[in-house]
Order: C-alpha cells, then structure tokens, then sequence
C-alpha cells in the first residue's frame, strides 16, 4: 500500500518526523555549542563530556571511565591529567583497594557542569516560553516517547541534579 506521494504507507510520517528531529538536533546542538562557548578556554568538548560523566555517574576508576567514554585507558588519563591540571577532576586512593585511584569532580569542576548546564537550560527554555501552552503538551509527549523509544533517561525537574549530556552506550539501553 502506498500514500498519496508514492511512498510506501507509514514512510511520509517517518520521513517528516525524522526530517523534523534533525532540525531541531541542529537547533539543540546550537545551544549546546554556545553554552560551552564559554568555558571552551578550560575544556574541550571530550574533556566536557568525561566531567559530566563523573558529574552523574560520581567517583569511577579510570578503566571504568575509559569504558563508559568509549575511549583507551591512555586516551581517558590524557584527560584526567589535563583535567587535574585544571584543577577540575582530583584523583585519590581507592579506600578498599589501595592498589587503585578514584577520580572524582573537584567543587571547581561541579560548578563548572553546573554553569555550562545552567547555560542550556536557560537557553533551552527560552525557545519553549515562545510555543503556546498546548503546543509544549504535544512536545513534552512527543519528545517523553522518543526519548524512551532511543533508551534515553529523562532529565529530572529544575533544581535536582541534572544529566547535562545523555551519551549512552548502545550497550547500556
């Protein structure tokens, strides 16, 4: 069965929905980039990314780290030396194996996730204050069922502990 253009039935609302998502990841991304635009003397995008990590995820082992990031274990102590040269990550001794280190955020780099995540948010929530009360129902549960079809936890309400950046492994949902 085919629709009114010739594709097949169920294609044109795939096609648009998918055409509409990646404007509105090009609008996000946007946000995204000016959001870190301050910050982006300090840290890079990956360097960003591994805070956040540590920022939702708390203290971890490089391995661990390396693996949740996607990255080598060499690439990760790359960042988490520039990152404890910022002054932004610290490393200590793991209280139940002393053989082994534990990064953690310093308040620095908490204020610095915090800042950058604020940043967005606010930014964010300027575009939706222009959609109509209805109009941001409909985005909430359309966005709520993306969100949960792509295994993509919710981000909590204003003020709780935030998670700036999804970047969830395939493997993880």
């Amino acid at each position: 069965m085919t629709s009114e253009s010739g594709a097949p039935a169920g294609q044109d609302d795939v096609d648009a929905v998918t055409r509409a998502v990646l404007t509105a990841s090009r609008l996000l991304v946007a946000i995204s980039a000016r959001s870190l635009a301050a910050v982006e003397e300090r840290v890079t995008l990956p360097q960003f990314r591994l805070l956040v990590v540590l920022s939702t995820q708390g203290p971890a082992k490089l391995v661990a780290l390396a693996d949740r990031l996607g990255v080598n274990p060499s690439t990760a102590m790359r960042m988490i030396d520039r990152l404890i040269a910022a002054g932004l990550v610290d490393r200590r001794v793991n209280p139940e194996s002393r053989r082994e280190t534990i990064l953690r955020l310093t308040p620095e780099g908490r204020a610095l996730v915090d800042q950058v995540t604020a940043e967005r948010r606010g930014e964010i929530a300027a575009v939706v204050e222009r959609l109509a009360p209805a109009r941001r129902r409909a985005l909430v549960e359309a966005l709520t069922a993306f969100n949960e079809a792509g295994g993509e936890p919710g981000v909590p309400d204003a003020g709780a502990e935030v998670h700036p950046l999804g970047w969830t492994d395939a493997a993880d949902r």
